[in-house]
């Protein structure tokens, strides 16, 4: 009987390993820095960041330029970004303009997430990484 409750348990914890999803850990709380967009590292000193809010269902954070909020539904790996509303200052800065454009694309396209160790992956609904970012943990 110990034999096989020890091998359930371990196909378990497989199955949980392999989700990516540690309920444990929720994408709540820490600010979550851009790294990557899709293939591209983003250098350092961006200021693209998130932060989730569980209590109040909202995100917010900044495109690299402005300030961004927005509405967030999380159920298990599903993610869905609601309609993001930013300020409208200029970026004085060409590359980090149109980083930020498409930083807020991608939050619009996110279907769900992975968890890795003090990183967050935005999938889009074909299953690709379209962002990485990063707690700085």
């Amino acid at each position: 009987m110990l034999p096989t409750l020890a091998a359930t348990a371990l196909a378990a914890l497989l199955t949980a390993c392999g989700s990516g999803i540690n309920l444990d850990e929720p994408i709540e709380g820490p600010v979550w820095r851009l790294a990557q967009l899709g293939e591209e590292a983003i250098a350092p000193g961006s200021d693209a960041q998130l932060q989730f809010d569980r209590a109040n269902a909202r995100v917010t954070g900044s495109g690299g330029c402005n300030r961004i909020t927005g509405s967030y539904t999380r159920t298990g790996s599903a993610l869905r970004i609601g309609q993001i509303a930013a300020t409208r200052m200029a970026c004085a800065d060409p590359v980090r303009g149109a980083t930020e454009a498409q930083f807020l694309a991608v939050l619009q396209g996110t279907t769900s997430y992975r968890l890795a160790p003090g990183r967050l992956i935005l999938l889009d609904a074909g299953g690709r990484t379209v962002a990485t970012l990063s707690s700085g943990r």
